[in-house]
């Protein structure tokens, strides 16, 4: 018996296969305010090799951090003192003095467990965020060139004769950090990227936020006097040039590769000649300052 009998509609079904030249019966339009369900997001596994470059960074300074720890004796973590005389800590007189690698080998050096673990969760963030817009080059051209950048401002601040009481003992990755946070405020900018603006206005927001956040804990630190101060200097100059790093940058997704290595190029042989600029202008004025 038809299902259909006795309700005054005659059931016809579509055939699966159709003839040749027959084309199917078209589908119903949906109602008005109809949208399909929305399908779920999967979103890609972090794992080492989406981003080698951060890695590798976090890597370094953890290594560093051990190699110190191992050497101070202390479970607690090295004491200025013994980063000191490692030779690797940031300082104004032995930097002028000659020493310039304290320059580099300074933004690898914590004090702390808290120190380093701060740093490191800041530089996996930043660093995931940034490493696709930049390439594994650019992140760590990036972090080096803006962390020395940050240094350099703080020893313009903190000069004085060589020896331990030349300057500020100043070490850490935050300056760099707050390099690449500056460097995304740049690329976020981009309308390359194929993300949605309401998203990149998201991402902006929450880098603002870092870094502002992070300057008013600064400032609220050099006001109260606290025995451990943070080095705002460093954190102003490597943000600073951060952001003339990421000015003439495109990012990676979205432009031509052409394009975004030649500019990533430019980016960074800017940032060297003006570092060793600056660098040789403290040089020459510090010899001056001894001489007279």
């Amino acid at each position: 018996m038809d299902p259909e009998q006795g309700t005054g509609r005659r059931f016809t079904s579509q055939p699966e296969i159709l003839p040749p030249g027959i084309d199917p019966a078209p589908a119903p339009p949906e109602p008005r305010g109809w949208y399909p369900p929305p399908q779920p997001v999967q979103r890609p596994r972090r794992h080492w090799a989406s981003a080698p470059a951060t890695y590798t960074l976090v890597g370094i300074n953890c290594a560093v951090f051990l190699m110190t720890l191992v050497l101070s004796h202390s479970a607690a973590g090295p004491t200025f003192e013994d980063n000191l005389s490692y030779g690797l800590l940031c300082n104004g007189g032995y930097v002028l003095g000659g020493e310039w690698w304290r320059l580099v080998t300074s933004i690898f050096v914590h004090f702390s467990w808290i120190h380093i673990a701060t740093n490191m969760w800041c530089l996996w963030n930043l660093g995931l965020l940034g490493e696709p817009l930049l390439g594994e080059f650019g992140i760590i051209a990036a972090y080096v060139l803006t962390g020395v950048a940050g240094n350099l401002l703080s020893v313009t601040f903190n000069q004085r004769l060589p020896g331990p009481a030349g300057g500020t003992l100043s070490a850490g990755a935050s300056g760099a950090v707050f390099g690449l946070a500056g460097v995304l405020l740049m690329l976020l900018r981009s309308p390359l990227l194929p993300i949605p603006a309401f998203e990149l206005k998201k991402l902006r927001r929450s880098v603002w936020y870092f870094a502002l956040l992070n300057f008013i804990i600064d400032g609220g630190l050099w006001l109260a006097h606290t025995r451990l101060q943070i080095d705002n200097m460093a954190h102003l100059g490597g943000f600073l040039s951060g952001v003339a790093f990421g000015i003439p940058l495109v990012p990676r997704i979205g432009a031509p590769r052409d394009t975004f290595v030649r500019r990533r190029a430019f980016a960074i042989g800017v940032m060297v000649f003006v570092l060793l600029l600056i660098a040789w202008g403290l040089r020459a004025y510090y010899k001056a300052a001894v001489a007279g």
